[in-house]
């Protein structure tokens, strides 16, 4: 059955209906349905553990992240179906996260993500660690004799001095995929959705993420830390957060590189595959010179 057969299928539903495709998603196929005056979400997507995708995870996370007042709510699940009450508002793209008003509300979103959701998990929970990430993701493209495995052994020796930089870490539950479209603002308040890579981490991973996703200048990037952690940047901090940054370009460069293998998506992961591993080129050299001085 294919992705918009299955959603319209649904029991959920109290009459036919036709779902309506909606872009951006490169893990799922979503969609817009309206059922007896209700909008809702539909997101369409099975297990992908090369990318350490649980569903099962995707919907915990998911409760829980509503119940602390982030996501909206579940409405129905089943076995690679999520659907989600849709929430009416503007999608922010990374222009709107640089701006410093919205920087100001997303920081305290993050915090409620970080502190609050956890109370409201239940069950068994992943991790996401990205140096773990990396490693697994090396050996399967290197099984999968990808165009560019022979700069795996530099690309993970990298990756080692970058967690050896992070060092000992304070733990909390962590989204782990801070792009802008998964920040919607509905007018009054921000919305944070998309749960696919939540698990324990640090973080500076979700702060180093929406950074680097959103491109933003070192002195907002700055700010960023100050706002978090509520006290100025040393430079042990600094380092930490600079190398985090940089890794989580390279887990999405390396996303890329196992996406171009394994998905079956309309996408050019090549091309995103080559953007990303520029962007983090960039970010190594800000690091190692930081590192260095």
């Amino acid at each position: 059955m294919d992705a918009i057969a299955k959603a319209a299928s649904l029991s959920i539903w109290g009459r036919p209906v036709e779902p309506v495709p909606v872009g951006g998603g490169i893990t799922n196929a979503n969609f817009l349905v309206e059922d007896a005056g209700r909008r809702c979400f539909v997101r369409i997507g099975d297990d992908i553990p090369v990318h350490h995708i649980l569903r099962w995870h995707e919907l915990a996370a998911s409760r829980a992240a509503h119940a602390a007042g982030i996501s909206p709510a579940v409405l129905h699940a089943e076995p690679g179906v999520l659907v989600l009450d849709l929430v009416e508002g503007r999608t922010l793209g990374p222009e709107d996260v640089r701006e410093r008003r919205q920087l100001e509300r997303i920081v305290p979103l993050l915090r409620r993500v970080h502190r609050e959701l956890p109370r409201h998990l239940r069950g068994p929970t992943l991790a996401f660690w990205v140096f773990h990430v990396l490693r697994d993701y090396a050996a399967g493209l290197r099984e999968a004799r990808h165009r560019l495995a022979d700069r795996l052994p530099e690309l993970l020796a990298r990756a080692e001095r970058l967690e050896q930089a992070v060092g000992p870490i304070d733990m909390v539950f962590g989204h782990n995929d801070l792009l802008a479209a998964n920040l919607i603002d509905d007018g009054r308040r921000l919305w944070l959705v998309d749960w696919d890579y939540a698990g324990w981490n640090s973080p500076l991973f979700d702060l180093g993420g929406l950074a680097s996703n959103n491109e933003l200048p070192p002195a907002d990037r700055e700010w960023l830390l100050e706002a978090y952690f509520e006290r100025p940047v040393d430079d042990g901090l600094r380092q930490r957060a600079a190398a985090m940054l940089t890794a989580s370009l390279l887990r999405e460069a390396v996303w890329s590189m196992v996406s171009e293998v394994h998905s079956r998506l309309d996408f050019d992961f090549a091309a995103y595959t080559d953007e990303n591993l520029g962007r983090f080129e960039r970010a190594w050299t800000e690091f190692d010179q930081m590192s260095r001085t």
